[in-house]
């Protein structure tokens, strides 16, 4: 008989915004909330609360523990206003990401021009580690 050891599934939110984190091209720390070390994360989505501008072809990218791991480098094009897009994590143990460090800021890293406007809200959805 299995017994519950108090894992649950949990939500994290990390909110890139361009008013407050600006936009030159690389790397921008973005913090948001606490996710354990030795926590999965399974899912999640992206949600473009600003259509994201730049002078350019801008991409924006966002890293968990490793380069792209959450979003791949995207379009601004893919990036308008509302847009919903999936994390790289889908649900599956092959995509999963197991941390092996607390972590509570993603990197959202812009590349090719820098933005001008935009806000991206990442909700990742993890299990807690278990004891």
């Amino acid at each position: 008989m299995l017994t519950s050891r108090g894992s649950a599934k949990r939500i994290a939110y990390f909110q890139y915004d361009f008013d407050v984190d600006g936009g030159d091209a690389g790397a921008i720390t973005v913090l948001g909330s606490n996710i354990p070390s030795g926590a999965i994360i399974t899912s999640g989505m992206i949600h473009v609360n600003t259509a994201v501008t730049s002078d350019g072809s801008a991409t924006v990218a966002i890293q968990a523990a490793s380069s792209e791991d959450i979003l791949a480098a995207t379009a601004k094009a893919s990036l308008t206003l509302n847009a919903l897009l999936d994390l790289v994590p889908v649900g599956t143990a092959a995509t999963a990401i197991r941390l092996t460090s607390q972590i509570n800021s993603l990197t959202f890293t812009v590349g090719t021009a820098a933005l001008t406007a935009g806000k991206i809200t990442a909700c990742l959805e993890y299990l807690e580690p278990t004891a």
